[in-house]
């Protein structure tokens, strides 16, 4: 059976190459809201993170109609710390539209997400976007886009790949370079309809839908969200739901929904090709298979790359715990990872040998970033250890992942930052010109080197230095990195910090705090000018005499301290160091809160 009245499609590209912009057009032209001036920009991105940053974090599906043929959309995230997302999904779909900038070109995320398609033999659409945009160049993309596809090794109908030009802000495709002042998306829908594959498959054959995606309604409860690859389901039929254990049970499920726009539509049928949403599945997670309860025929299990990162998580043992969260306790931590790991596939979750503390791993930075950020605006408070790479025994010996560096930089600033790179033990690849006076440098480095290197490369480039990395296998562990010395400025009493002494503090080094901040005895409130810690009194009160009142404070003049975000907690703590998180407030402590034992430690660590 082939279903021709139906196309299965997912938008991949780099981070900001129009991807969810494009959906929005898609969206308004098809007809699909009855008003399309009251839509909002990026309206798939309806994460709030998402809308903050700019980016997408959660594949999310949704469909248009054109020409009597229903077309699933699935927008899928740009960034490769959110890989597992893009990995699942892709197993849902026929073919890709590729979203390029016709600017920029292919970037290290381009190549990331267009190998996970070629490697599912999905039949690619290039679409260069922002055509509108200062100084595109079409014909160069065009040639480096092609270089890629060959470069991915992809077969020979793959690389007859259709190319179209557009500007997704203004709503316009076309076959050819020129924008039609006036144009639309038709060229585009056409293409769809003529170069994504129908889904085809036996529908008489026993049912098979492999479970992608978990979702949550509060009256139905769980949801989970799957293409039928054979056979067909009517509403209320009872199936088999196979778990990756290898354990088969019988369920039912209460509903069937589709999707059309952004709403669910409930159906009384569905067969191959469709993307369907069934409720009422309590013990489904991804990976499972429903399938025929008198057949029963599992698919092979979701698989992704393995997380490279690992932080320990924490029940929040300051001082101060407890005073903003919802939920502090080590039963409500447990619950909440574990629940994020059956929908997050990328993630792992263990337990350790204390059980207030678990280990989360993930695929980078940003990725277990996201999900501490999703906590904390959830109500939960917990303590962050230090990111660290995970390394492997092999027959070989240790080995540790590798991370392919792609640095664009102002070329005054191509010294600093080599620079910096050079204790890091990175290895220079390439380097080439990124546009007028910018410099494109390439760098394999140790997924260690990496830690911290942000922000270094944000502030040796005064902002202006943009920085993508993929995954790049593993390699023989390259021995130690040293850490860049840099010393703390401790509280050494519990209070709220004075003018008077931020006043005396602010000599010593910068500043995490300002005036009315509570500090505890053990808390980072700023960072030594010196590489070693440096403990100090910032509640220390000026004294009140004869000659002088309280309000003397008020001519002093304090620079303004830099407030540090989750993501730039993560990459500046310290081994020794902790990170407390509560839905108010990001806070730098040490691990060990008493200063008479953090010197005995120190001392047992240099001898």
């Amino acid at each position: 059976m082939q279903r021709r009245d139906i196309r299965n499609i997912a938008i991949i590209a780099h981070v900001d190459h129009g991807k969810t912009t494009l959906v929005d057009g898609m969206l308004k032209q098809s007809g699909t809201f009855r008003d399309p001036s009251q839509m909002v920009d990026r309206i798939l991105d309806s994460n709030d993170l998402e809308r903050e940053r700019g980016i997408t974090i959660l594949a999310k599906q949704t469909a248009v109609t054109y020409r009597d043929v229903v077309i699933n959309i699935v927008d899928t995230p740009g960034h490769a710390d959110f890989g597992g997302e893009v990995e699942r999904i892709l197993s849902m779909v026929d073919g890709a539209l590729l979203i390029v900038d016709a600017h920029e070109g292919p970037m290290p995320q381009t190549r990331y997400v267009l190998q996970k398609a070629l490697h599912e033999g999905l039949s690619p659409i290039v679409v260069l976007n922002k055509m509108d945009r200062d100084g595109a160049r079409p014909e160069e993309v065009h040639e480096a886009v092609l270089e890629l596809f060959l470069d991915l090794e992809a077969s020979d109908q793959q690389l007859d790949f259709p190319v179209l030009y557009a500007s997704a802000k203004q709503g316009i495709a076309s076959d050819l370079p020129e924008l039609p002042p006036n144009g639309d998306l038709t060229a585009l829908f056409d293409a769809i309809l003529q170069h994504t594959p129908c889904p085809d498959g036996d529908e008489a054959a026993p049912l098979q839908i492999l479970v992608t995606t978990l979702d949550h309604d509060d009256y139905v409860g769980r949801m989970a969200i799957g293409r039928i690859r054979q056979g067909s389901l009517k509403a209320g039929e009872l199936v088999a739901l196979a778990h990756g254990t290898g354990e088969i049970e019988r369920v039912r499920p209460s509903k069937i929904f589709g999707r059309m726009g952004l709403k669910r539509v409930e159906l009384t049928r569905a067969t191959v090709g469709d993307i369907v949403t069934l409720a009422g599945l309590s013990g489904v997670t991804i990976g499972d298979t429903i399938t025929d309860p008198e057949s029963p025929r599992p698919l092979p299990p979701i698989t992704v790359d393995e997380p490279t990162l690992t932080i320990l998580v924490g029940v929040n043992t300051s001082p101060f715990a407890g005073q903003d969260g919802q939920y502090v306790t080590s039963r409500h931590l447990r619950e909440r990872l574990y629940r994020e790991q059956e929908r997050n596939v990328a993630l792992r979750v263990e337990d350790t040998g204390d059980a207030e503390v678990f280990r989360v791993s993930g695929r980078g930075e940003l990725h277990i970033g996201i999900l501490l950020e999703e906590m904390r605006r959830e109500g939960y408070e917990m303590e962050v250890s230090k990111p660290e790479i995970i390394l492997r025994e092999t027959p070989d010996g240790l080995m540790e992942p590798m991370e392919r560096l792609f640095l664009d930089v102002p070329d005054e600033y191509v010294g600093a930052v080599m620079e910096l790179l050079g204790p890091r033990k990175a290895v220079m690849a390439a380097m080439g010109q990124a546009g007028p006076h910018q410099t494109r440098l390439e760098f394999v480095i140790s997924a260690r080197g990496l830690l911290g290197f942000r922000s270094a490369l944000i502030t040796q480039t005064r902002g202006y230095g943009v920085m993508n990395h993929l995954f790049n296998g593993y390699q023989p562990y390259s021995g130690s990195i040293e850490e860049a010395p840099r010393g703390a400025l401790v509280a050494i009493e519990t209070g709220v910090a004075t003018s008077y002494a931020l006043d005396n503090a602010q000599e010593r080094g910068v500043l995490f705090i300002g005036p009315t901040t509570p500090v505890y005895a053990g808390m980072v409130v700023g960072e030594n000018s010196r590489p070693t810690d440096l403990e100090i009194n910032v509640c220390k009160k000026k004294h009140v005499t004869n000659m002088r009142n309280a309000n003397a404070e008020e001519g002093v003049r304090l620079t303004p301290p830099r407030t540090m975000t989750l993501d730039q907690a993560l990459e500046y703590v310290m081994s020794d160091e902790l990170i407390e998180i509560t839905p108010k407030d990001v806070r730098l402590r040490k691990a060990t809160l008493d200063p008479h034992r953090r010197k005995r430690q120190r001392i047992q660590r240099q001898a």
